[in-house]
């Protein structure tokens, strides 16, 4: 058994709450009673996908967004339903991060996008005493700027081939099984996040 050097977290639901369905309530209220179905067909289509690996700019989503709702929508409102999914950082969880790093190299990897993630950083530096989310990290791996996203074993290749860390060395931690089972047939220990469980309570040493 490897010892554990390094500790790779993600993003959503594991340091931050998120509520997908906060977009489609917003869109409501403005009018776009089907915007559940208006997802599923840009979904079909991988537009979110592509968003999120970096193939389509912010200002051709907002575009594809604003046609999709038939322009009845100011992009500033658009914005604003976008990001209405962000919660706010398990502040508990962040602090905690602190004390792993006496112990652990700490990395993140998210699948995000260029709109959320702005809003993410502001949200950081508001709920953070100031402290920038990527302070806590060595390093950050966002999907839209590394051209992949999970589950896609590309991204946890391009994790161990940037910080030159080795995957049986490293604890990576996610919400989501498929995730996860990416991350485990490259070699990566793993620790699934349940919905009530918080990674302040996680004994690492025993993974």
């Amino acid at each position: 058994m490897h010892q554990t050097h390094n500790l790779l977290f993600d993003l959503g639901k594991v340091l931050l709450d998120f509520d997908n369905n906060n977009a489609a309530t917003y869109f409501t209220s403005l009018g776009i009673s089907d915007f559940a179905e208006r997802h599923q067909r840009l979904a079909a289509k991988n537009i979110f996908n592509d968003f999120e690996t970096g193939a389509i700019t912010r200002e051709s989503f907002l575009n594809i967004i604003n046609k999709e709702v038939e322009g009845k929508i100011p992009m500033q409102e658009i914005l604003k339903a976008w990001n209405s999914i962000l919660i706010g950082f398990r502040v508990p969880s962040m602090q905690h991060l602190n004390n792993l790093k006496s112990r652990y190299q700490l990395y993140l990897l998210s699948n995000t996008n260029p709109i959320h993630l702005e809003a993410i950083q502001e949200m950081a530096i508001a709920e953070l005493n100031g402290q920038q989310l990527e302070n806590y990290f060595i390093k950050a791996f966002y999907s839209h700027l590394t051209g992949y996203r999970k589950p896609s074993s590309e991204i946890y290749e391009k994790v161990l081939t940037d910080t030159g860390i080795i995957a049986e060395e490293t604890i990576f931690v996610d919400d989501l099984p498929e995730n996860i089972a990416a991350a485990a047939r490259l070699g990566f220990k793993t620790r699934l996040l349940l919905p009530e469980e918080r990674i302040e309570n996680i004994d690492f040493t025993h993974i």
